[in-house]
């Protein structure tokens, strides 16, 4: 059993920066693949990236590359997501998940936290 939980959300300007943190309780943490999704109003929850166990590959939805970066701590438990130069449409609430990697494709356990709201306004 793994117990996620997300940290780090609030509002923001356009154009500013977060860091989401997720630490996991449990064992084995550095067996699993990490993830973060997000969900905007009204729209289906979906990937925003995702890092391999041992944090050497790393994917990412195309409206976020060059401006999100995914990596974790093994010793702290922790996955971690820099957000910069956010865009209103990045506003969402923001989950992480743990899961594992089917060929390339990143796969999710039934592991989620609560999430962690992003707001970007002016």
């Amino acid at each position: 059993q793994v117990q996620l939980v997300e940290s780090g959300g609030g509002l923001v300007q356009p154009g500013g920066s977060l860091r989401l943190s997720c630490t996991a309780s449990g064992n084995f943490f550095s067996h699993y693949a990490m993830a973060w999704y997000r969900q905007a109003p009204g729209k289906q929850r979906e990937v925003v990236g995702s890092i391999s166990d041992g944090g050497g590959s790393v994917n990412y939805v195309d409206s976020v590359k060059g401006r999100f970066t995914i990596s974790r701590d093994n010793a702290k438990n922790t996955v971690y997501l820099q957000m910069n130069s956010l865009k209103p449409e990045d506003t969402a609430v923001y989950y992480c998940n743990a899961g594992y990697y089917l060929r390339t494709n990143y796969t999710p356990y039934n592991y989620w936290g609560q999430g962690t709201q992003v707001t970007v306004s002016s």
